[in-house]
């Protein structure tokens, strides 16, 4: 199985050209931190990631969807890795936890991510939502630390510059297809009609 990263600026656009992804036809795992949080936050948590073990939780998350088998030979894009979560940890100023720091360990020893990883450059604005309060001038900040801690291990950035999400999808298609080396009726889904939008 063959894993690719989709990383970048909270608010950039990343989840929605996830969803654009998968509904043409790529396996996508989603991003564990959001669900944590909207998890939490349904339990009466107003900022689940204050709490100290919130990146562990997240990390265990990624682990577990990490490990869910896919078909033989199979492509699967994910929403954030572990190297995100280690970003997060170091933006909120906080050590990493035991089971971040072993997951860590876990997928480099593993190879368990391409060394592609595809960075999804700002929109030029933030949406908040109830687990996104950043500005957007905090966003860049949060940014620049995934890009240091990728980089930092050995990850060769391919950046999606901002764009409307059908012209994000048709340039990570196109890197899949030459680094999966995937003719190009296996590496797209159906038609649908949202991604022309």
């Amino acid at each position: 199985m063959r894993r690719y990263v989709l990383t970048g600026a909270p608010g950039a656009g990343k989840t929605t050209l996830a969803d654009a992804l998968h509904r043409r036809g790529w396996l996508v795992v989603s991003e564990a931190a959001t669900d944590v949080i909207a998890a939490e936050q349904a339990r009466g948590v107003t900022e689940p990631w204050c709490a100290a073990a919130f990146v562990d939780t997240v990390a265990r998350l990624q682990r577990e969807r990490r490990e869910v088998p896919g078909p033989p030979g199979s492509v699967q894009i994910h929403d954030r890795s572990p190297l995100c979560t280690l970003a997060l940890a170091r933006y909120l100023g906080r050590p990493p936890g035991r089971v971040l720091n072993d997951e860590i360990e876990r997928v480099l020893r593993e190879g368990a991510y391409q060394r592609q990883v595809f960075m999804v450059q700002p929109l030029g604005f933030v949406t908040p939502t109830a687990a996104r309060r950043i500005s957007y001038r905090d966003s860049l900040a949060f940014a620049d630390v995934h890009e240091q801690v990728y980089r930092a291990h050995g990850h060769e950035l391919i950046v999606l510059p901002a764009a409307p999400v059908r012209v994000r999808v048709a340039l990570v298609e196109e890197h899949l297809r030459r680094l999966a080396d995937l003719p190009p009726d296996e590496a797209e889904g159906g038609p649908d009609p949202a991604y022309l939008t």
